[in-house]
Protein backbone atom coordinates (compact mmCIF):
# COMPACT_ATOMS: atom_id res chain seq x y z
CA UNK A 1 0.00 0.00 0.00
CA UNK A 2 1.49 3.57 -1.03
CA UNK A 3 2.26 5.61 1.80
CA UNK A 4 -1.06 8.16 2.18
CA UNK A 5 -0.61 11.91 3.15
CA UNK A 6 -2.39 14.74 4.42
CA UNK A 7 -2.50 15.53 0.28
CA UNK A 8 -4.03 12.82 -0.35
CA UNK A 9 -6.33 12.85 2.64
CA UNK A 10 -7.51 16.35 1.90
CA UNK A 11 -8.11 15.64 -1.85
CA UNK A 12 -10.55 12.48 -0.44
CA UNK A 13 -12.08 14.50 1.65
CA UNK A 14 -12.96 17.17 -0.81
CA UNK A 15 -14.35 14.47 -3.17
CA UNK A 16 -16.48 13.59 -0.57
CA UNK A 17 -18.18 16.97 0.03
CA UNK A 18 -18.27 17.93 -3.53
CA UNK A 19 -20.64 14.60 -3.83
CA UNK A 20 -22.26 15.58 -0.54
CA UNK A 21 -23.18 19.41 -1.92
CA UNK A 22 -24.42 18.06 -5.23
CA UNK A 23 -26.95 15.32 -3.86
CA UNK A 24 -28.14 18.64 -1.18
CA UNK A 25 -28.74 20.16 -4.35
CA UNK A 26 -30.91 17.80 -5.71
CA UNK A 27 -32.73 17.08 -2.65
CA UNK A 28 -33.12 20.94 -1.17
CA UNK A 29 -36.15 21.15 -3.66
CA UNK A 30 -37.77 18.22 -2.77
CA UNK A 31 -37.52 19.81 1.05
CA UNK A 32 -38.96 23.11 -0.09
CA UNK A 33 -42.00 21.81 -2.20
CA UNK A 34 -43.07 19.04 1.45
CA UNK A 35 -42.22 22.34 3.77
CA UNK A 36 -45.64 23.85 5.19
CA UNK A 37 -44.05 26.93 6.88
CA UNK A 38 -43.28 29.76 4.28
CA UNK A 39 -39.81 30.71 5.85
CA UNK A 40 -38.91 27.09 6.34
CA UNK A 41 -39.59 26.52 2.34
CA UNK A 42 -37.80 30.16 1.92
CA UNK A 43 -34.75 28.66 3.91
CA UNK A 44 -34.55 25.92 1.75
CA UNK A 45 -35.13 27.70 -1.32
CA UNK A 46 -32.07 30.33 -0.31
CA UNK A 47 -29.65 27.37 0.68
CA UNK A 48 -30.26 25.57 -2.83
CA UNK A 49 -28.72 28.69 -4.07
CA UNK A 50 -25.81 29.00 -1.82
CA UNK A 51 -24.94 25.51 -2.06
CA UNK A 52 -24.62 26.02 -6.25
CA UNK A 53 -22.49 28.88 -5.02
CA UNK A 54 -20.20 26.09 -2.60
CA UNK A 55 -20.37 23.81 -5.50
CA UNK A 56 -18.54 26.44 -7.71
CA UNK A 57 -15.72 27.10 -4.98
CA UNK A 58 -15.25 23.47 -4.49
CA UNK A 59 -14.93 23.45 -8.38
CA UNK A 60 -11.99 25.91 -7.50
CA UNK A 61 -10.18 24.83 -5.11
CA UNK A 62 -10.07 21.43 -6.78
CA UNK A 63 -8.57 24.06 -9.81
CA UNK A 64 -6.08 25.41 -7.13
CA UNK A 65 -4.47 21.55 -6.02
CA UNK A 66 -4.40 20.83 -9.37
CA UNK A 67 -6.99 18.24 -9.64
CA UNK A 68 -10.04 17.52 -11.66
CA UNK A 69 -13.17 18.34 -9.91
CA UNK A 70 -15.06 14.55 -8.83
CA UNK A 71 -16.77 13.52 -6.35
CA UNK A 72 -16.79 10.35 -4.42
CA UNK A 73 -20.09 8.37 -3.13
CA UNK A 74 -20.83 9.58 0.76
CA UNK A 75 -22.83 6.85 2.28
CA UNK A 76 -22.95 9.55 5.33
CA UNK A 77 -24.50 12.02 3.26
CA UNK A 78 -26.74 9.35 1.33
CA UNK A 79 -28.14 7.91 4.25
CA UNK A 80 -28.79 12.07 5.75
CA UNK A 81 -30.70 12.48 2.75
CA UNK A 82 -32.58 9.00 2.88
CA UNK A 83 -33.56 10.15 6.38
CA UNK A 84 -35.33 13.22 5.30
CA UNK A 85 -37.38 11.48 2.36
CA UNK A 86 -38.50 9.48 5.34
CA UNK A 87 -39.73 12.12 7.14
CA UNK A 88 -41.06 13.43 4.20
CA UNK A 89 -43.16 10.58 3.92
CA UNK A 90 -44.18 9.24 7.02
CA UNK A 91 -45.04 12.98 8.46
CA UNK A 92 -46.72 14.25 5.27
CA UNK A 93 -49.46 16.44 5.86
CA UNK A 94 -48.98 16.19 10.04
CA UNK A 95 -48.26 19.55 12.24
CA UNK A 96 -44.96 17.53 12.92
CA UNK A 97 -43.81 17.57 9.41
CA UNK A 98 -41.67 20.52 9.14
CA UNK A 99 -40.15 20.33 12.56
CA UNK A 100 -38.72 16.71 11.16
CA UNK A 101 -37.37 18.74 7.87
CA UNK A 102 -35.77 21.12 9.81
CA UNK A 103 -34.22 18.56 11.89
CA UNK A 104 -32.92 16.81 9.14
CA UNK A 105 -31.55 20.01 6.83
CA UNK A 106 -30.11 20.75 10.34
CA UNK A 107 -28.11 17.13 10.70
CA UNK A 108 -27.00 17.91 6.77
CA UNK A 109 -25.60 21.50 8.01
CA UNK A 110 -23.61 19.94 10.86
CA UNK A 111 -22.41 17.31 8.39
CA UNK A 112 -21.21 20.21 6.30
CA UNK A 113 -20.18 22.27 8.56
CA UNK A 114 -17.73 19.34 10.01
CA UNK A 115 -16.21 18.75 6.73
CA UNK A 116 -15.53 22.47 5.77
CA UNK A 117 -13.59 22.83 9.38
CA UNK A 118 -11.74 20.11 8.62
CA UNK A 119 -10.78 20.62 5.43
CA UNK A 120 -10.01 24.12 6.14
CA UNK A 121 -7.75 23.79 8.77
CA UNK A 122 -6.32 20.92 6.43
CA UNK A 123 -5.75 23.22 3.45
CA UNK A 124 -4.02 26.35 6.29
CA UNK A 125 -1.88 23.06 7.19
CA UNK A 126 -0.63 22.40 3.21
CA UNK A 127 -0.52 25.64 2.43
CA UNK A 128 -3.24 26.15 0.00
CA UNK A 129 -4.10 30.01 1.20
CA UNK A 130 -6.56 30.45 -1.51
CA UNK A 131 -8.21 27.42 -0.86
CA UNK A 132 -8.28 28.40 2.94
CA UNK A 133 -10.51 31.47 1.70
CA UNK A 134 -13.10 29.54 0.07
CA UNK A 135 -13.53 27.32 2.76
CA UNK A 136 -14.47 29.43 5.11
CA UNK A 137 -16.28 31.25 3.07
CA UNK A 138 -18.47 28.42 2.50
CA UNK A 139 -17.71 27.24 6.15
CA UNK A 140 -19.40 30.56 7.26
CA UNK A 141 -22.50 30.39 5.49
CA UNK A 142 -23.27 26.79 6.89
CA UNK A 143 -22.84 27.84 10.30
CA UNK A 144 -25.21 31.20 9.34
CA UNK A 145 -27.81 28.72 8.07
CA UNK A 146 -27.67 26.79 10.96
CA UNK A 147 -28.34 29.41 12.88
CA UNK A 148 -31.59 30.32 11.13
CA UNK A 149 -32.44 27.46 11.37
CA UNK A 150 -32.41 27.29 15.15
CA UNK A 151 -33.95 30.70 14.77
CA UNK A 152 -36.57 29.21 12.66
CA UNK A 153 -37.47 25.91 15.01
CA UNK A 154 -37.29 27.72 18.51
CA UNK A 155 -39.48 30.51 17.34
CA UNK A 156 -42.32 28.70 14.99
CA UNK A 157 -41.45 25.63 13.84
CA UNK A 158 -41.47 23.51 17.18
CA UNK A 159 -44.26 25.45 18.65
CA UNK A 160 -46.58 25.02 15.82
CA UNK A 161 -45.80 21.08 15.48
CA UNK A 162 -46.56 21.10 19.46
CA UNK A 163 -49.92 23.30 19.16
CA UNK A 164 -51.23 20.97 16.73
CA UNK A 165 -50.62 17.90 18.17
Amino acid sequence: MANKTLDDLFHETLKDIYYAERQIVKALPKMARGAQDPKLKAAFEKHKEETEGQIDRLKQVFEIIGKRAQGKTCPAIDGIIEEGEEILDEFKGTPALDAGLLAAAQAVEHYEISRYGTLRAWAQQLGHRDAVTLLEQTLAEESKTDEALTALAKTAVNTAAQKAA
